[in-house]
This record gives structure tokens, C-alpha cells and sequence, in this order.
């Protein structure tokens, strides 16, 4: 009887220290659990940073690096700050590069300039023709796309069939006085649509023939000579909002003044 109960005695004892050894284990493995998922001190209860989307907000104490985007792709010189202005042709508006594709169609050989802006003339995106087709333009015309644009369609299907009819001939310079020029109207305070980039003045018209056309009032009986100018003027208001010439005041005496300023209610001014 004793040797059973002394026997007891010892298994009871081993099985206590076997719990209190799974106990102190278990103890240890939760103990590296916390360790594994906080930065900070365990033992010292110390807080771990967060470097999450608050870490703008932690002070960049002495010894801490600087945190660093781990894609190349996220840097600096992929992706520049959007607040910084971007380049020209960048910035172009939609509407101007349509337009450029409307002066190509149109047969237009032209250049883009820098901007241009002077006290209150300018133009924003403006375009330099030297010629529509065959048609030289002398000098070239420095003026906005849309100008550009509408005396090339009115040289294109008005000015260039009208001399062929009346002349036999194509035309083959086109002499301007005035694209872009930063004045007002003669005598007024107002800025000239040159100013603007939206007037060109044609002084005459050099044909493949020869003839040398002069926009000035022909003689009593050039009669040729004027149903072609008289074209060239009633042709001109389906392209243009002010046809001004010969005939409208002693300013406009010796050149045609074609421009697409911006008018109320589709009112042109053709004289």
C-alpha cells in the first residue's frame, strides 16, 4: 500500500511541473507575437511609429531616413508637380489645333510663333503664312489661326476661280500692307482688330500672267478690273465680318481691309 501511494505521490509531481512548463512556454511564444507586430520597445512599453498615411505628421527625428517611394516609376521626374505651368504646345487648346488642321486641308504653308503680347495687343497662339496653295503670300502674314484660316478658304474657293474666270489666269502672289500691327483705328481710341491678329489688308493681286492688279479705284473704263474687285469685295463678306475698301474713306483708298471681329447678332460690316 505504501508503494502505491508514494508512487501517486511522484506522478502527481511530475505532471505540475510539466503544466508549469507548457504554462512558461505559451507565456514566451505570445510574448514574440507582440514583439513581431510593434516597432516600439515591449518591455520599455514604448509606443511604435506609425508610417502609415499619418507620416507627414511624425517629426523626422536625428537618425531616422527619410521614407522613400519603392517604384522608380513614383518619382519626381515621372510624375512632375501638377501645379507647375506646362509647356505651349501642351497647353494649346483643342480648338487651335483643329484649326491648324483646317489651314493644312486648305493647302496653307505657315509656322507657329511664340506668343505675342504687347500692352494690349497680342496674340495668343499666332500663326505665320507665307502661302495658300500656289498663292505666295509677300510678306508672309503673321495673324490668329481663325483669321488664317478664313482668308484661306476665301483665296481657295473665291479669289483664285474669280481670276481664273476674268483672266485666264491663277494667281500667284497675293501683296499685303498690314497683318499684325499693334495701333488703334485711325482716329479713334479704339484697338484695330490688327492688333489682334484678326486683320489682313491686300494690296494687290499679282496673277500667273503677268497682270499686276491694283485694289486702288480703277479708270472709267477698266471694266474687266472692276467686276473682278467687285468680286473680290462682295465674295469676301461670306468669309469675313468687315470688308472695307476703295470707295469707304480716304484711309482705305488704295487697299482692301479684311478682318473677323466679333460682332452681335451676325452683323457684318461689308463697304
Amino acid at each position: 500500500m505504501d508503494g502505491i501511494f508514494r508512487a501517486a505521490l511522484a506522478l502527481a509531481r511530475q505532471s505540475k511541473r510539466a503544466r508549469a512548463a507548457a504554462g512558461g512556454l505559451a507565456a514566451l511564444l505570445a510574448l514574440a507575437a507582440v514583439s513581431a507586430c510593434n516597432t516600439g520597445n515591449v518591455l520599455a512599453l514604448e509606443p511604435a511609429v506609425d508610417v502609415g498615411a499619418q507620416t507627414a505628421a511624425v517629426p523626422q527625428y536625428s537618425g531616422m531616413q527619410r521614407l522613400v517611394p519603392s517604384n522608380p516609376y513614383m518619382t519626381q521626374a515621372a510624375y512632375p508637380r501638377m501645379d507647375e505651368p506646362m509647356s505651349p504646345v501642351e497647353q494649346m487648346p483643342a480648338s487651335e489645333t483643329d484649326c491648324r488642321q483646317q489651314l493644312r486641308r486648305l493647302g496653307a504653308t505657315f509656322t507657329d510663333l511664340a506668343p505675342i503680347h504687347e500692352g494690349q495687343c497680342g496674340i495668343d497662339y499666332p500663326v505665320k503664312v507665307t502661302a495658300i496653295g500656289s498663292v505666295e503670300m509677300k510678306p508672309a502674314a503673321t495673324l490668329t489661326c481663325d483669321m488664317a484660316a478664313s482668308f484661306a478658304a476665301w483665296t481657295k474657293n473665291e479669289l483664285v476661280p474669280s481670276a481664273r474666270w476674268r483672266y485666264f489666269s491663277g494667281v500667284r502672289t497675293i501683296h499685303q500692307g498690314s497683318s499684325y500691327s499693334c495701333r488703334n483705328i485711325a482716329g479713334e481710341g479704339v484697338l484695330s482688330e490688327h492688333g489682334k491678329g484678326n486683320a489682313l489688308d491686300v494690296m494687290s493681286i499679282e496673277l500667273n500672267n503677268g497682270d499686276d492688279i491694283d485694289v486702288r479705284k480703277p479708270g472709267l473704263f477698266a471694266f474687266r478690273t472692276r467686276g473682278f474687285l467687285n468680286n473680290v469685295r462682295a465674295d469676301g463678306c461670306q468669309y469675313f465680318t468687315t470688308v472695307l475698301g476703295p470707295g469707304y474713306n480716304y484711309d482705305h483708298r488704295n487697299h482692301f481691309h479684311f478682318d473677323i471681329k466679333n460682332r452681335k447678332s451676325g452683323y457684318r460690316a461689308c463697304r
